[in-house]
């Protein structure tokens, strides 16, 4: 019997994943946080979806395969679902083009509303505490007193300043995510049908608490307010951020070489529309519209949006300039480099503005705990009736009297009589509504993403980039750091400072020992091959042509000049090469490293010529630097591919243990190094580097800190950039970091720790002992404080600021 061929299956194609950003509105705490992530994440095609409440923002990663989900159309199902979203239009739009509204516009609507709200339920409860007076005498205040004037009162409060809350909670309930809202306007609605029952049946023996609904409203609203007033207050160094990009550009549209910055024939036009290679004029005051280089013209630049640094930077002629920056002293002509979503501060930017989105692993408990939390107050208000009405107020038959006088509404009409005590109803009724009033799941979702958004942002003003909250946390748990030698802790412009020749090596035609390195070196861009070559031009040498360069990172680099093979690098190098080295070159060269130099061999034709020692000077900030993280408690450590003879010289002059100064590994190596050290002793290691040839090793360790080097290397690898050439940033932006993360810890005990407690004091806990009952109106009052609190706590971080 003949099989059938097998089929074969070819693999299919890994979808690949992009990210969206929406505006989403409507969010009023960390339930409705929950559920827009469940609405995104249900939708066809989205891999995941993470959601802001802060800043109002949902990053959404999609699969882009043969039909990807497409922005719009998730937007729209949001909006259906009750959360007015948008997708997010670039900010290099130009004015007019998009017909959806600005959010930063629905948020100053919102605030207006949120302001006539509040003062209409602050007109209203004045009002109703004016009433209590009325056993004053006066006419006015007597009719003030009146039940049916406080029943009016509260109906006014539901129908105008309450009506959204309602709606909202009502919405919250219809598409099963219950939110805050829906707490909120079910503890109105009850305590004000029961006093309405109470006023329309005075038989019943009900005291009537019209006073609560207004109250409960008026303080929620006044919470609300003050609230986002707060929020406004933490994301206004993140809008001052997106307020220096530029948007007019002025175009020299025929530029000439000796008229460039004369501007007779200047076009503007919008920022985003300049291209790469297009001359633009810059004048005094102006923003500098693009990354671009100095082509005409000499003038002082402010660069504290980049560096945080106020002291002007002279800009002449082959220097660069970045977007954002500002022009102050003279008229200059730029061509530009980078553009549009490609600059330096659109880079900031979109990297404070992911940053806010990536959120801190212990914020996990408390999204998880807000998915549920609403169902969860409503269980443990029904539980608090049932108990109080069947058991409690039978087991405690003297707490209806206490819970009699605490109603601070009128139980008092013409012709009705004063109840002295509370019914087991109505007092185990207030005590459901307490519970439902006093929960908070706002100040649950409030508390991460407002301390990183101020935290971010402060890092922004002052050039420190940190990558988000997962980032913070990981920083927390830091006990060892580790530096990159060349152009970390050091300056990176070596220079040579001893070149010396053996006797076994002839004197090659014309050209001197330094002349063939300078050769060599010209196809690299090592550092060591940057003071070579300048040290050939300072002496005028000329440098001969060299051809089939070959380089092998961390051990050295080999050419052909005139025929000949010259090498240069390590003596593993000239091993691997089968060329030796005498006992009395190597203590030559042992007697050069000791005192911090690094050694570079030069072979020629296969034999030994020379040593050129190279010295690299260490930076100004370097020994205060990792003094200071030590004194922080972190283990400082030292990573060279250099002899451990010049390794532990730098180590020696910066305080660092010799122990500690690890020599002689290449790049490719220095990941493999962390690596071992995560695992042998369960370090938490930083790795500070320059974001270049020290990216392996960025990525292995648990925070990458790159020095920023103008590279998207740079600003992709690392966890936290560093825009200032400072190396006491590494301290900053770890201090900055913690204090970011304990703030979200405070935050988050706090929400955690008043649910804990203030539920059960709502639930009547305290009520048989103690007398004490929390009435909805305190509860609401409490409510609207830990929202407050909690932001308010994350804008104090402000305050170390100054010391960055």
């Amino acid at each position: 019997m003949q099989l059938a061929p097998k089929t074969r299956l070819t693999p299919e194609p890994t979808p690949t994943v992009e990210k969206i950003l929406l505006d989403v509105g409507g969010m009023k705490c960390a339930g409705c946080v929950s559920a827009v992530e469940r609405q995104l994440t249900q939708y066809p095609g989205v891999k995941s979806a993470c959601v802001n409440l802060a800043t109002e923002i949902a990053v959404v990663e999609i699969e882009t395969g043969d039909t990807p989900p497409n922005a719009d159309a998730i937007a729209q199902k949001l909006t259906s679902a009750g959360f007015p979203s948008q997708p997010r239009q670039g900010r290099e739009k130009v004015g007019g083009e998009s017909t959806l509204p600005d959010p930063e516009a629905r948020k100053r609507q919102e605030m207006r509303a949120s302001f006539q709200q509040l003062i209409i339920a602050g007109v209203l409860l004045v009002l109703s505490g004016i009433g209590h007076f009325g056993s004053m005498g006066s006419p006015i205040l007597s009719i003030l007193s009146n039940i049916w004037f406080h029943c009016g009162l509260a109906t006014v409060a539901i129908l105008i300043p309450g009506r959204p809350i309602l709606v909202d909670g009502w919405r919250g309930w219809r598409r099963n995510a219950p939110n805050m809202n829906t707490l909120v306007g079910l503890g109105t609605l009850t305590a004000y049908t029961a006093s309405l029952i109470a006023l329309l049946f005075p038989q019943m023996g009900w005291e009537c608490f019209f006073d609560e609904p207004v109250m409960m409203l008026g303080f929620i609203l006044l919470g609300r307010t003050l609230e986002k007033q707060a929020r406004g207050r933490a994301s206004a160094a993140f809008k001052e951020l997106l307020s220096l990009q530029p948007q007019i550009a002025r175009l020299i549209p025929h530029p000439d070489p000796e008229k460039l910055g004369l501007g007779s024939n200047i076009v503007e036009i919008p920022a985003e529309n300049v291209r790469v290679g297009e001359c633009l004029q810059v004048l005094p005051g102006d923003k500098i519209p693009v990354d671009g280089e100095v082509r005409f013209g000499q003038t002082t630049v402010n660069e504290s949006m980049l560096t945080g640094e106020s002291v002007p930077v002279i800009k002449q002629p082959g220097d660069t300039v970045t977007a954002g920056t500002l022009n102050q002293s003279g008229a200059i002509a730029i061509v530009a480099t980078r553009t549009g979503s490609d600059t330096t501060l659109a880079h900031i930017v979109s990297l404070v503005e992911a940053a806010q989105t990536r959120k801190a692993p212990v914020q996990k408990l408390a999204d998880t705990v807000a998915g549920y939390f609403t169902y969860g107050v409503l269980t443990a208000a029904i539980l608090t009736f049932v108990f109080w009405y069947f058991l409690g107020t039978h087991i405690w038959p003297d707490i209806t009297a206490s819970a009699g006088m605490e109603m601070t509404s009128h139980s008092m009409t013409e012709g009705m009589n004063h109840v002295s005590t509370s019914s087991p109803m109505l007092t185990s009724l207030k005590l459901a509504i307490a519970v439902m009033v006093v929960a908070c799941p706002c100040a649950l979702g409030l508390a991460t993403p407002t301390a990183i958004l101020v935290g971010t942002a402060i890092g922004a003003e002052r050039g420190l980039l940190i990558k988000g909250g997962d980032v913070l946390e990981k920083v927390h748990q830091l006990n060892t750091v580790i530096f990159d030698k060349t152009g970390t802790l050091t300056t990176g412009n070596p220079t040579v400072t001893d070149c010396l020749t053996f006797g076994e090596w002839q004197h090659h035609q014309s050209y001197s020992l330094l002349q063939l390195a300078a050769a060599v070196e010209s196809g690299t861009f090592h550092p060591l091959a940057k003071a070579i070559l300048q040290a050939a031009q300072e002496q005028n040498l000329s440098i001969p042509d060299a051809v089939d360069f070959h380089t092998e990172p961390g051990f050295g680099v080999s050419a052909i000049v005139d025929g000949v093979s010259v090498l240069l690098g390590n003596g593993n190098w000239l091993s691997q090469h089968g060329i030796s080295v005498s006992d009395s070159v190597e203590k030559i060269a042992d007697q050069l490293a000791e005192n911090g130099k690094t050694v570079v061999a030069v072979a020629v034709g296969g034999n030994l010529a020379g040593l050129i020692a190279v010295q690299d000077t260490v930076r100004n900030d370097a020994a205060a630097t990792v003094q200071k993280l030590r004194d922080m408690g972190l283990r400082v450590m030292l990573l060279s591919g250099d002899r451990l003879e010049a390794a532990q010289a730098i180590a020696k002059e910066l305080g660092i243990d010799s122990s500690d100064a690890i020599a002689g590994v290449i790049p490719s190596q220095k990941a493999a190094v962390i690596e071992e050290l995560q695992g042998k002793s369960a370090s938490k290691v930083a790795m500070v580097g320059d974001g270049i040839n020290d990216a392996p090793a960025l990525s292995q360790a648990d925070v990458g800190i790159a020095l920023y080097s103008g590279t998207d290397v740079a600003m992709e690898t690392a966890e936290i950039v560093l825009m200032r050439d400072r190396l006491n940033d590494v301290v900053a932006s770890i201090q900055l970091s913690r204090a970011t993360f304990n703030k979200i810890r405070q935050n988050l005990f706090w929400a955690f720790a008043y649910n804990t407690i203030g539920i059960p004091l709502a639930a009547g806990l305290l009520l048989p002992q103690f007398g004490f009952l929390l009435s909805p109106s305190g509860a609401a009052a409490l409510m609207a404080f830990s929202s407050v609190s909690v932001v308010t706590n994350s804008i104090l971080l402000r305050r170390m600021s100054h010391r960055l």
